[in-house]
């Protein structure tokens, strides 16, 4: 019997799915009860890995019939708990549907299925001279069903945008079964209402995406970066705003502080100063040397203590130190643990404030809170850590943490820039959007899955407590 009286009623998945592609072994269910950032979930019932639309639909259909809830899941990678389910029932894993479909080079396009990985999609651009901007830091792990379902984005977003504007059509499967096309193939439609833009972010609470029509950029001729050291963390800060707002055309720009590379010199070996730093890349087809000496004079008014281009071959040992940081973090002190991934975004002229505020807190509490993150979107990641056997130390971190989300949304910024709502910030959801809008969107979640038969227990704060809020199910 499931946690949810599902019983023997997860026989039909034997029906909707080869014997091979469906288990209840404990293993198997248990490593699908965890994502990267949450380590104490709900363990399924059962775990398929469809292959195909018409699985999903098939599976979809059976348990909604039979009010069995279905957890999406991809490569573990989020950090909200948005895969992990909140109501037991069935796990399903899309990562065998990983398949680059097409690709129309004289169209800028390429259709895949959600288990693809990011490499995938950039091996099958690259063949053309193309490539896919908005990739996330994640994406050498994470699939591209993911990257969609979280509205995820990365560091190149301040120039090219996040994974949202580059999805252009998308198949998906409703928790009825239905089978949908939501957007179109044209780079702009005004037909009816965007159902594509409803279900990127959605985290797999309206249906489930199998598969995805993704826009494509011509690679740049030139491409250089290097990074910025600065006296002090407001120098840093503020030289970001000054070159978001005087318009450099950056195509990456990175904050690390001076905690976060100390940390990572710890992980990586590197032999970084430990002073605030911030990292930048330039796209051009031409004149990329104007805009770095421009990049440079912007920066130089915000007391600029070195400023170096790395060599194109020394370009992938530069960005390490960023892109290894989570696990730096992590691995920083035995002692230490990161309670929850900061992921909040605010409107660039509050970008410094904010870290102030977040390290100013942070000193008053005696705890430890690198920041760091996307920088010229307003995106601040942060981790506060703490023992996690002293109480008092674990009660003051989960305040702090707490704060520093309600100062962003109070600045007019939001609690999540990529990472999602999911189990880890429903509570935020009526601050940031007020009660009539998060009302309007469960009236959407109810439209399209009133047995609540999708990711239930995720985004809405009455789920917090784990109850599913839902029409009986479907007589049979």
């Amino acid at each position: 019997m499931t946690a949810d009286g599902a019983g023997d009623a997860l026989d039909f998945l034997t029906d909707a799915l080869p014997e091979d592609r469906v288990t209840t072994s404990e293993d198997v269910r248990e490593s699908h009860a965890t994502d990267w950032g949450t380590q104490d979930g709900t363990t399924p019932d059962a775990v398929v890995w469809p292959t195909a639309t018409a699985e999903v639909a098939a599976v979809l259909s059976g348990a909604t019939e039979r009010g069995i809830p279905v957890t999406p899941y991809a490569a573990g990678t989020s950090l909200e708990g948005n895969p992990v389910p909140a109501h037991a029932g069935i796990s399903m894993d899309l990562t065998r549907m990983d398949e680059v479909l097409a690709v129309r080079p004289e169209d800028h396009q390429l259709d895949v299925e959600p288990g693809v990985m990011g490499p995938a999609i950039e091996d099958a651009a690259g063949e053309h001279g193309l490539f896919f901007p908005p990739l996330p830091s994640s994406g050498d792990i994470s699939t591209i069903g993911g990257m969609i379902a979280n509205a995820a984005s990365g560091m190149q977003t301040v120039k090219y945008g996040e994974v949202a504007d580059w999805v252009l059509e998308l198949e998906a499967v409703l928790a009825d079964g239905s089978v949908i096309t939501a957007g179109s193939r044209a780079v702009k439609t005004s037909a009816g209402y965007d159902l594509r833009d409803l279900f990127v972010g959605s985290e797999g609470t309206l249906a489930v995406v199998t598969r995805a029509t993704l826009e494509l950029a011509g690679r740049p001729d030139q491409i250089r970066g290097g990074r910025a050291l600065f006296s002090t963390l407001g120098d840093a800060t503020a030289a970001v705003t000054d070159a978001v707002q005087s318009g450099v055309d950056v195509a990456k720009i990175e904050l690390i502080d001076a905690e976060s590379a100390r940390m990572s010199n710890a992980y990586t070996g590197a032999d970084l100063p430990d002073d605030p730093m911030v990292f930048v890349e330039f796209h051009a087809d031409h004149g990329i040397e104007a805009e770095i000496d421009f990049c440079e004079s912007i920066f130089d008014t915000q007391a600029l203590e070195r400023f170096e281009i790395a060599a194109e071959e020394r370009m992938d040992d530069l960005w390490r130190a960023r892109k290894d940081l989570a696990f730096a973090i992590r691995s920083f002190d035995p002692d230490l643990v990161p309670l929850h991934p900061g992921d909040v975004a605010v409107p660039i002229s509050e970008y410094g404030p904010l870290i102030h505020f977040a390290k100013e807190r942070a000193a008053e509490e005696d705890l430890l809170v690198p920041c760091f993150g996307h920088a010229g979107d307003g995106n601040v990641h942060y981790s506060v850590l703490v023992d996690p056997d002293d109480p008092d130390e674990v009660e003051r971190g989960e305040a702090l943490y707490a704060e520093i989300v309600e100062r962003a949304i109070d600045v007019g910024g939001t609690a999540t820039g990529e990472h999602g709502i999911a189990q880890g910030k429903r509570e935020f959801l009526e601050s940031e959007h007020g009660a009539a809008t998060v009302e309007t969107m469960r009236a959407i979640k109810r439209a399209l899955d009133p047995t609540d038969t999708l990711n239930p227990g995720k985004i809405f704060p009455e789920t917090a407590d784990g109850e599913r809020v839902r029409a009986e199910p479907v007589d049979e």
